[in-house]
């Protein structure tokens, strides 16, 4: 295999040529340091800085998940139509090469890292275990929708802790439930492209678990995801305006996906999971509005004052 047939396996190990997964690990750190932003009056350009810094880690960290998925599932790999090409499954990168560029990866996201508090880096550090346990979580529980929530929605601390040093977990906590709902909804929509295959080999999920019973219960988590949004954003001091746009736009977006996708059709399945970046967009679009409009409430009173 030449060098460039080797570098282009690695990019399929981490998903490059797919970068719609990273956005859903992206999106709540975003959704993290916007509000922290917004309440605990911190320059913009902290902000932006912060959110760029995340933007690398989701990257890398979303390539670190992938290579110890992959390594941890090469034999299920083999045994599933979708995934028997994946660059380990079909041996085009063996396990020891694969260990070697897992721990390259890691380099760069400890670099990233240490650029932050002291807090947010031991936070940080903290996700690495669900990171590695999640795949085998298929193995033994219908849940492991819920595991990689748990690692996924991760920077809903991190973010908030890395602009103030602080948790919060008045603010945190219900941002990292929602952030755990929204991934039962989107990855249980993903999981159905395998059922026939997972049903087969022995693995488990929600998909199978919630079989002709997922579109409702993927409405009552839909429902919570967006009472957790609008818990923190009551908790944080959001406005109207923040409340408004998550609710309605959650809402419309949630209640299509559901009304739309086809469970027993995998295209289907996929292209409705990638419609998911539209809820991280929305939701990240309630905060930015509501930014600006305390933002400029903020200054008429001040100007009102000095008058």
């Amino acid at each position: 295999m030449t060098i460039p047939e080797k570098l282009h396996q690695y990019k399929l190990l981490i998903r490059l040529d797919k970068p719609i997964g990273t956005l859903p690990l992206y999106w709540p750190c975003t959704w993290s340091i916007l509000m922290a932003t917004t309440s605990q009056g911190i320059p913009v350009l902290n902000c932006v800085y912060m959110m760029g810094l995340f933007g690398v880690v989701a990257v890398i960290m979303r390539g670190v998940g992938c290579t110890i998925n992959d390594m941890w599932d090469v034999e299920f790999d083999k045994k599933v139509e979708r995934t028997l090409s994946r660059p380990i499954a079909s041996g085009k990168i063996s396990m020891q090469e694969s260990l070697v560029f897992l721990g390259l990866r890691l380099f760069p996201g400890l670099a990233v890292l240490v650029q932050l508090n002291t807090p947010a880096i031991i936070l940080g550090a903290c996700s690495l275990g669900i990171v590695v346990i999640y795949p085998l979580m298929k193995r033994f529980t219908y849940w492991p929708q819920a595991v990689l929530g748990l690692a996924f929605n991760w920077g809903a601390l991190s973010g908030w802790t890395a602009m103030t040093g602080t948790l919060e977990l008045e603010v945190t906590g219900p941002l990292y439930a929602a952030g755990i709902y929204w991934t039962l909804v989107y990855d249980t929509i993903y999981g159905h492209q395998d059922k026939k295959d997972d049903m087969a080999i022995g693995v488990k999920s929600t998909s199978l678990l919630f079989a002709d019973n997922t579109k409702p219960i993927l409405a009552t988590f839909s429902a919570l995801t967006l009472s957790m949004l609008l818990l923190s954003g009551y908790n944080n001091g959001n406005s109207a305006i923040y409340h408004t746009i998550v609710a309605l736009g959650g809402s419309i977006h949630l209640a299509w996906q559901l009304y739309a996708v086809d469970l027993n059709s995998p295209s289907s399945c996929w292209r409705i999971y990638k419609t998911n970046t539209w809820l991280g967009a929305i939701i990240l679009t309630a905060i930015v509005a509501d930014y600006f409009y305390l933002k400029s409430k903020n200054e008429k009173i001040i100007r009102n004052e000095s008058q």
